[in-house]
């Protein structure tokens, strides 16, 4: 199950008039009481555990979110022009390979497409996570060391 998915499902709960759900499978137990306001998420191993607090941040964050586009359209249509390297899974971003080391990539930076531009730790596992595109970096969306979503963009890239 994916957070998108647990998200549905937490504005379904948050839509109805259920206090409780209990979902079970094979790989993930999700249980989620509104009356103790409690959201807890235990899968196996491969599944990281600190998956919840995004999801409980998620509906918290809703009516920010919703103000937030109104105070946005006008920089999305200057950037319209510029592609965006997208978070490929859940995890920590990391501009370089160590705290003593150089960035991957800085802005005004040309790149192309295999370039390694930041890695993301998930699990312990440390990512590097390649550009598919060519172009010249024209800013840095995340602050380093911090968590990132799926399919959350990163860099924002001018197109060669």
């Amino acid at each position: 199950m994916e957070i998108k998915d647990i998200q549905k499902l937490l504005d379904f709960i948050a839509n109805s008039g259920l206090d409780e759900v209990n979902i079970e499978t094979g790989e993930l137990k999700v249980s989620v009481k509104r009356n103790n306001t409690t959201t807890t998420y235990v899968a196996p191993a491969p599944v990281p555990v600190a998956t919840p607090a995004p999801v409980v941040a998620a509906p918290v964050a809703s009516p920010a979110a919703a103000s937030a586009p109104a105070a946005a359209p006008a920089p999305k249509a200057d950037e319209s022009k510029y592609l965006t390297i997208k978070s490929p899974m859940i995890g920590t971003f990391y501009r370089s390979a160590g705290p003593d080391k150089a960035s991957f990539v800085e802005i005004g930076d040309e790149i192309s497409s295999g370039k390694v531009v930041c890695i993301v730790e998930a699990m312990k596992l440390f990512n590097e996570i390649e550009s598919e595109i060519s172009g010249r970096i024209v800013k840095v969306l995340v602050e380093n060391a911090t968590p990132v979503e799926y399919d959350q963009p990163l860099f924002l890239v001018e197109p060669a």
